[in-house]
């Protein structure tokens, strides 16, 4: 039996799922974690046949012990994954140290990890991708800005989702920038134009595609997390043609194997003079780990499928054992604020959509700040259908118009 340790196999809660179709496919799964072995969910504790516990995830040594604590108790690790691009790093370290060839190594993650670097696998790709710019000071920034103009966007060189992510208008916002400027490299990119489409593929290890399709985000993550708007995206029900070439382009320029990943375009909503004209796709993100939050589950919704499933037939045999059989749909995601004045209220939502909704919960604190409090997953055969429900989910109240004082009346003689 072959060993597959999975590194924090109970965060994200859905991650389990990986656990489980490894499982099912005669993988003798072990985890390693923080979380306390108690506070696992039953079925994740079911399907661990060990699980060891560190005290800090960051500390590699710990990390280190932990693997070949496993290693001496099970014999040869086989497979090492987090699925997590925080961990992706460290992944690659303890691979590397224990000499574990299925997945990617250290020497690979430079053009997988910065974004700086990225710029050239688009290259290699032959899509257009954003001019930028490596934060050093301000008379650098403000050189790069007279080429490309205001406004422009800065990111972490190596950062996870939208964290830490802003948009500068102009020459006040770029002060502030610099007077509290993070400690970590920084880079400047133009402003683009453009709604935000992702390509999900799952890949083997002769980089041919398995499974593939994507999610359509009207409003970036980073807008709606910075200005508190309220978020929703959805997942196609068939993958646009140009959008497909360009993800199959992207996984041989990157070099992708025996991997799950999530690539982030834009698909311009006007003219740009650099990068083409409305309609085209230009290159964002690379992500080397499926899409975060409950996208996963949106993929199993729209396409009647179970990729949790896929990822661990690509894993062990190489191919899809399982596929889904009905006709691909539409599943899209809305996340609301608590302050937001909406027309619509939680219960008017259950009540209408009753029939098409998969979720429709409140989120606790610690998750809300990228999602929302509110959150909802429908299932929908048709575009209009889809429309509709964005339409009255994030209906909100038009301001009050202030009304006059009255006047007071003067005294009758």
């Amino acid at each position: 039996m072959k060993n597959f340790i999975f590194i924090s196999p109970g965060f994200p809660g859905n991650y389990e799922n990986f656990c489980m179709a490894l499982r099912a496919d005669g993988v003798n799964v072990l985890g390693i974690g923080d979380a306390p072995y108690d506070s696992l969910s039953p079925r994740l504790r079911y399907t661990l046949t060990e699980y060891y516990r560190v005290e800090n995830m960051e500390d590699y040594d710990a990390m280190f012990r932990a693997v070949a604590y496993l290693s001496f108790r099970h014999g040869k690790i086989d497979w090492l994954e987090s699925n997590n691009e925080y961990w992706l790093m460290q992944d690659a370290r303890l691979r590397e140290d224990f000499h574990i060839t299925t997945g990617l190594q250290p020497k690979d993650m430079g053009p997988l990890k910065y974004k700086s670097l990225m710029k050239e696998g688009y290259k290699k790709a032959g899509i257009p991708a954003a001019r930028c710019h490596l934060v050093e000071d301000l008379k650098g920034a403000r050189a790069f800005i007279r080429q490309v103009g205001y406004p422009v966007i800065v990111k972490p060189d190596s950062g996870v989702g939208a964290s830490d992510t802003w948009k500068i208008n102009d020459e006040k916002d770029l002060k502030s920038f610099f007077c509290n400027l993070p400690p970590v490299p920084y880079l400047m990119e133009e402003f683009v134009p453009g709604e935000i489409c992702s390509y999900d593929a799952i890949v083997n290890s002769r980089g041919n595609v398995l499974f593939e399709t994507g999610n359509i985000s009207p409003i970036s993550i980073m807008d709606c997390v910075n200005e508190h708007k309220s978020i929703h995206f959805y997942i196609v029900d068939q993958l646009a043609e140009d959008l497909k070439q360009c993800g199959r382009a992207c996984l041989k320029a990157f070099r992708v194997r025996s991997r799950f990943v999530h690539l982030e375009f834009f698909r311009l909503t006007e003219d740009h003079a650099h990068l083409g004209k409305k309609g085209q796709i230009v290159g964002l993100e690379v992500n080397m780990r499926p899409s975060g939050g409950p996208t996963p589950d949106m993929i199993n919704f729209a396409h009647s499928t179970d990729c949790y499933q896929h990822y661990a037939d690509m894993m062990v045999y190489d191919r899809l054992l399982h596929k889904g059989r009905a006709t691909p749909c539409f599943c899209a995601f809305v996340g609301r604020w608590k302050e937001v004045p909406y027309v619509h209220s939680h219960e008017d939502i259950v009540r209408t959509f009753k029939d098409r909704l998969k979720t429709a919960e409140e989120l606790p604190e610690v998750l809300a700040h990228g999602m929302g409090n509110y959150i909802y997953l429908a299932k929908l055969e048709h575009r209009e259908e889809m429309e509709e429900f964005f339409r009255y989910t994030l209906e909100v109240r038009p301001p009050e118009e202030e009304k006059p004082e009255p006047e007071e009346a003067g005294e009758q003689e």
